[in-house]
């Protein structure tokens, strides 16, 4: 049962001379950062009307009802949200990028990205269904990044195989759209195929060096993109299963993780990327470290260390430090959602952490689910089967506190992509799984706000 104490051998774990704490317990064990189960008073706050603290508003992509999903959601270099309205479902559905528009409490649709980049939804071949954690700011010039990635199928299929359609011209996704957006005047100043035949799973930009980093699905291939030469550069292939996020050091280099749950970073002065040998956090209970890829990752606001979650079964939370040592020291802060029974599968869609953003008093936020359990949670049918918990991470004493609970209107709300906050400092979420998709904010109290909280900025969707 996962109830039992877990056997700390993560201390052993070496890498390039040192270690690579990724267990070593924090201030509070990692059973007892396990989130608690149950509603909290504060709960109730969330759920009220008005401008109640930690108050919960929907806003569902209605000028894109096809939309179905939204796997990206960023604070753009003008400090406003910015969130990718996906339509990977219908056969030549397409992706539209929508901007909250604070004035008018509601979503501005921006523009049909297929017939920007010249590859309507009709055209035969797999679709510029959506933009997947590829937002990447550009703070000199106020130009908003973007990448597309692939699943949905032509207009006349039901089904797209990129591996089956590899070969066919007709096809073939044409490759990952890379599209340069001003928010300053809502012009595409200029657009280039990222990756061709591929999509592209996440982005991250280094503007002081105008690279941008990709991972292409699905292939698993490291590209970088040479934003004055519009020249891309394919370093070569990582694993099998795609990390779902990059992140950037204070050296400038790269790192991200590999199907057994590795570390991976790229050095741009050596041009070499390299594994670790030591393994991410994990349950050593029943986990060996496979598909511990990173989910999502947050910067703290000094820049000296990131907050990860990881996609698996039984998501864990990280903290690591890529600017100590030869080799970052990785905190595992415990898991991320709820007590199981491991004798049963609980599916990866259900049990998910994401949406890691820091607020603009210094926290950490983040969403988990939660599900009605008999044993664990059991809640009432008054409740919904699923739940999606914001969390609020002290990152002084790594204290957790349940501030607020996703209300969708119909549907669940438990599967968040990406969080972020604007520069009012009010938090917003991305969310998969309801038809249309959509957005949530969340207001904030006034004495966790400050002026232009989304500063500095994450570099990465």
């Amino acid at each position: 049962m996962s109830s039992r104490p877990e056997i700390d051998r993560r201390t052993f774990m070496k890498v390039g001379g040192g270690v690579l704490a990724a267990g070593l317990a924090p201030t509070l064990g990692a059973e007892a950062n396990r989130p608690a189960t149950g509603a909290s008073p504060v709960v109730a706050e969330a759920r009220a009307l008005g401008g109640t603290p930690y108050a919960v508003k929907w806003y569902p992509f209605t000028g894109h009802p096809d939309s179905d999903t939204c796997w990206s959601l960023s604070v753009g270099p003008d400090g406003r949200i910015y969130a990718a309205a996906c339509a990977e479902s219908l056969p030549g559905g397409v992706v539209k990028p929508v901007r909250y528009n604070e004035q008018r409490d509601d979503l501005d649709y921006l523009f049909d990205l297929a017939e920007k980049v010249d590859d309507p939804g009709d055209s035969g071949r797999a679709s510029q269904c959506k933009i997947h954690y590829s937002f990447a700011p550009s703070m000199h010039d106020g130009v908003l990044y973007m990448a597309t990635h692939l699943s949905g199928p032509p207009i006349d299929l039901p089904v797209y195989s990129p591996w089956y359609s590899w070969h066919d011209t007709k096809r073939c996704f044409r490759g990952s759209a890379l599209l340069a957006f001003d928010t300053s005047t809502d012009r595409v100043l200029w657009w280039d195929t990222l990756i061709p035949k591929e999509g592209c799973r996440c982005l991250l930009h280094d503007e002081g060096r105008g690279l941008l980093y990709a991972m292409s699905y699905p292939r698993d291939h490291f590209i970088i993109y040479d934003l004055r030469s519009r020249k891309r550069r394919d370093v070569g292939r990582i694993s099998s299963i795609n990390p779902q996020a990059l992140f950037l050091d204070k050296r400038h280099r790269v790192w991200t993780s590999s199907d057994y749950g590795r570390l991976v970073r790229y050095t741009p002065e050596t041009d070499r990327m390299e594994i670790s040998s030591g393994l991410l956090a994990h349950d050593l209970n029943y986990q060996t470290g496979w598909h511990s890829v990173f989910y999502d990752v947050a910067p703290s606001p000094d820049g000296e260390c990131v907050y990860a979650s990881t996609w698996c079964p039984n998501p864990r939370l990280m903290r690591i430090w890529p600017n100590e040592g030869e080799w970052p020291r990785v905190e595992d802060l415990g898991p991320a959602t709820q007590l199981r029974d491991t004798s049963f599968p609980i599916d990866m869609y259900r049990d998910h952490c994401g949406g890691l953003t820091f607020g603009g008093d210094g926290n950490l936020y983040y969403v988990a689910s939660r599900w009605r359990d008999s044993k664990y949670n059991p809640t009432p049918e008054s409740r919904k089967q699923n739940e999606g918990v914001v969390w609020r991470l002290d990152p002084q004493t790594l204290k957790r506190e349940e501030v607020a609970r996703l209300e969708h209107p119909t549907g669940m709300a438990h599967y968040v992509s990406r969080g972020a906050v604007d520069h009012n400092g009010d938090l917003f979420f991305g969310h998969v799984g309801n038809h249309p998709s959509g957005i949530f904010k969340v207001l904030m109290p006034a004495d966790r706000k400050r002026r232009n909280a989304h500063l500095p900025i994450r570099m990465w969707g």
